[in-house]
């Protein structure tokens, strides 16, 4: 997807990938990611999600890093937060206690190291075509041991567009060769689901444990 469709997405206010909790995959499995309180944690494509308070109540060091200008300032606006603002063009760095974002683009925005990643609308956000780049960078930015809390989704992907779209597992062992993958949880939707009333003959949540 190019910046263009998710600044539009934004300033549209089509948005339905946003959850306005906290997402409980992250509350259950965030333990066994086995993250001390100084450990610092990246949070890509983070939008506005309210996950970066949670975690920042058990981390010094959180770091989203969001494309949209608008989901950036709605986050520290909706949180009441004033956050110091540094950084020109089209990238700023917006930080508030333990919480940084910066606003830019993914592949390009000077991150340092982090010893934990929390990835719940990244990877699921990206074409097939994209993924490959997306993990080589996310890999570049962990630290050796570092860990990857990873949540995606699996449905046939011919029977719904995406974003958000299916990564399989044989696509997680591809993309993740040479790290240590194990799989945390698979929740499956009922008849009820949204997706599944719209046709998806199966739609899943699952979570995965990435050691670097």
């Amino acid at each position: 997807m190019d910046a263009e469709f998710w600044h539009s997405r934004w300033a549209e206010d089509r948005i339905g990938f946003h959850l306005t909790d906290v997402n409980p995959l992250l509350v259950k499995y965030w333990p066994r990611v086995n993250a001390q309180r100084d450990d610092r944690v990246l949070v890509p494509m983070c939008g506005k999600s309210e996950d970066l308070v949670w975690l920042a109540t058990h981390h010094n060091d959180v770091v989203g890093i969001e494309l949209s200008d608008i989901a950036v300032k709605a986050f520290f606006a909706e949180n009441l937060y004033t956050p110091l603002v540094t950084g020109v063009g089209s990238e700023h760095v917006y930080s508030f206690d333990e919480i940084t974002i910066y606003q830019g683009d993914y592949f390009t925005v000077p991150v340092a190291p982090v010893d934990v990643v929390y990835d719940r609308a990244a990877l699921i956000a990206m074409p097939q075509t994209m993924r490959e780049r997306y993990v080589e960078r996310l890999l570049s930015l962990v630290k050796p041991g570092g860990r990857v809390l990873l949540i995606t989704l699996d449905y046939p992907q011919s029977q719904m567009d995406g974003p958000p779209f299916s990564v399989p597992e044989a696509e997680i062992a591809t993309l993740f060769k040479g790290c240590k993958i194990t799989h945390l949880a698979r929740d499956d939707a009922d008849e009820n689901h949204p997706r599944r009333r719209q046709g998806v003959e199966r739609f899943a949540e699952e979570v995965w444990l990435i050691e670097v």
